[in-house]
This record gives C-alpha cells, structure tokens and sequence, in this order.
C-alpha cells in the first residue's frame, strides 16, 4: 500500500494488494505429482518394455497378458461389430455423454445383470473406461492416504497400483494354493483395524483361475459383516468358468454387506481394447446414500465416461449376442486349459493348479 493509502498491484501479481515480491526461480523446475510418482504398474512395466529374440524357427507364443483378442482366432461375435456399427451409422452417440453415462445404458446392464437377490435400476449403475476404470473409481471413491484396503495375494498388480497412487496403505491377505487359491478368511479378518476401507476380492480370479463357491464366498461376506467394511467385487470374468463351476454374484449372497461389483464387455464378450466398464452399486440399506453414491457420480465427471459408441451399442450387444458365442468360447479357453496343465504336469520341477474359470493358471516351480 503506498503512503497515500492506494493499493498498488506488484509485478509478480494480478490483485491488490499487492504481495512481497517474490524470489524468480533461477532455472526450470517442473515437477510431477505424488499421484503420478507413486503409480508402478509392474505388468505394463514388464510387458511394454520387454525386448526379446525368439527363435527364428518357431512362432512366439506369448503369456503375459490376458489379452483375449491378440491371437485373432477368438474374435467378437458378428452381432457385436453389427451393434457398434449401427450406432456410429445412427448419429446419435458423437456427442458428449452424461457423465455416468446415457440412462438407457445404464438401464440395460442392469437389467442384464439383476438377480431376484440383487435387483439393479440405472441409478445403482456408473459406467466407466473399462472394468480398470470401474475399479479406480471405486478405490479413490472410498480410501483416503492414510487408510489401508484388503487385497489378495497372489493378485491382480493394478489394485495396489491404484490405492498406492492415493496413498492409500494396501495389506495383502493370502490365499490358499492348496484349496484352489481360497481366501485364508483368519488372516484376512486379522489385517482389518480402525483405518481398513475396503476389502478386494476377485472372482473369477485372476492370475489364479479360482472361482469361488458360494458357501466360501459367505465365509467371507460375513467376515467384512462383522467388521462393518465393504467389498469392491472385481467380476470382471464373471460366467468365464469351466464346467461343473458356476459363477456366484457376490451382491446375490448378502442383504447387509455393501457391494460394490466392477464388470465389463472385456472378457466374457472378448473385446478389452473397447474400454467399456461398469459399476454396480448393491447398498440394500443405503450405507453409500449420503457419501459414496455422489463421490462416484463425482469422480465420473473427470472423463465423461465411456467411449459413447460403445454405450449406443450395449444394449444390442446384451441382446443380439447368442448363447453358442460364449460356449465356444468357454470350450476353446477350457481346453487350452486342460492342455497347458497336461504338459505343465510332465515337466520336473513343476506343478500346475488346474484353474475353474478365468484366462489364466498357476504354476509353482522347485529349483
């Protein structure tokens, strides 16, 4: 302020009053965020950074991803390419989107997905950028730093990603290779305390192709029951089983648990590079009213949801895609099963768990 009493704007900034002048920086300093510092995908790392050589005499066969689409010979269902082509076609779907996506998606996947034990309506469903997406949400949804969730071990990398990027704690409970990768439902509830904001469960499991039973799975319901914590259910290979298995919607087995399901066009339909994801939200006694419900309907305004091509073209999707598609697919994905465990188990040193379900089997070695 000068002496005469006006307010003076300084060159260091637009507003009166004006600050203390401040120091210039002598070079360049631009930094990243604590969220981008703290982001370690070690698959992606792995994957996209890996520089081989194979033998020029033989084909590559590549395990590292569970990429349904990169060999080509389990390609989309024709009804599927036809419903997406119709909607670029239609003119209605190049706009923008509400942000948790158009209301007439939401109403078809949950009509898709209810259960006489888990009715949905659009309001319990926010669609996302993948079932990845789906799982973002749903961990910056509901952790703070400081906090810690429940994540299985061995596992899917991206959930410690995500929660680590948040700075968020991540406590790992086992599960048991002996019973077909079973959750270790004491060690579980022994890691829960006062700060615990989630536990992930994943079924059908990826990487070890478990798929619970039901009886199991409300072994575990009612562990988070007791302690009063909710579940962030990664369905994303829900019906992806192997015969006798039979996939058990999580939300389908509790009236009082919170579930939050994460799902997606990119397994069972075969098409991950669509980026079409979902959460459904099963809260019977609405727990996630007040808070969680509009923290979701918030973190979606951050990209507008999914590709709305794909969003015009989901409910043909659910419709025209016949029964025999996904047969065959099972089938093909049951036999390479049964095939890579057949060799695996010849092999000194080795020993495969033949999975239920999912695109991926486990194999412990001895030296």
């Amino acid at each position: 302020m000068s002496s005469n009493g006006e307010h003076k704007i300084c060159h260091n900034c637009s507003s009166a009053p004006c600050c203390p002048a401040r120091k210039k920086k002598p070079e360049w300093t631009v930094r990243a965020s604590d969220m981008a510092r703290n982001t370690h995908n070690p698959i992606r790392k792995i994957v996209d950074n890996m520089k081989i050589s194979p033998n020029p005499a033989k084909p590559m066969i590549a395990l590292s991803i569970g990429d349904p689409a990169v060999f080509g010979n389990l390609p989309p269902a024709k009804e599927m390419l036809q419903a997406v082509m119709d909607a670029a076609t239609s003119g209605q779907f190049n706009g923008y989107a509400p942000a948790t996506g158009y209301e007439k998606t939401r109403d078809a996947i949950a009509a898709n997905l209810s259960r006489p034990e888990a009715i949905l309506t659009a309001k319990d469903v926010v669609l996302a950028s993948g079932c990845s997406g789906a799982l973002d949400m749903c961990i910056s949804a509901l952790g703070n730093p400081g906090d810690n969730m429940l994540l299985p071990r061995p596992g899917f990398s991206i959930y410690k990603t995500l929660a680590n990027s948040l700075g968020i704690d991540v406590r790992f409970y086992d599960l048991l290779p002996d019973k077909d990768w079973e959750v270790d439902v004491a060690h579980l509830e022994s890691l829960i305390d006062d700060n615990t904001v989630a536990i992930v469960l994943n079924n059908p499991s990826n990487p070890c192709g478990s798929v619970y039973g039901r009886e199991h799975l409300i072994e575990i319901l009612e562990v988070a029951e007791r302690n009063k914590v909710p579940i962030i259910a990664d369905e994303v290979y829900a019906d992806c089983v192997f015969p006798p298995q039979e996939f058990i919607p999580l939300a389908t087995l509790t009236t009082e648990v919170p579930v939050l399901a994460c799902g997606g066009l990119t397994k069972k339909f075969l098409v991950p590079g669509w980026r079409f994801g979902w959460i459904c939200i099963h809260d019977r006694h609405n727990v996630l009213q007040h808070e969680v419900r509009p923290a979701l309907n918030s973190l979606a305004t951050r990209i507008l949801g999914p590709n709305t091509l794909i969003q015009g073209a989901v409910e043909a999707i659910f419709n025209t895609t016949p029964p025999a598609f996904f047969t065959n697919c099972l089938n093909v994905m049951h036999e390479n099963a049964i095939i890579a465990f057949s060799i695996f188990s010849k092999i000194s040193g080795l020993k495969p768990v033949m999975p239920k379900g999912a695109m991926y089997m486990m194999v412990s070695h001895s030296r």
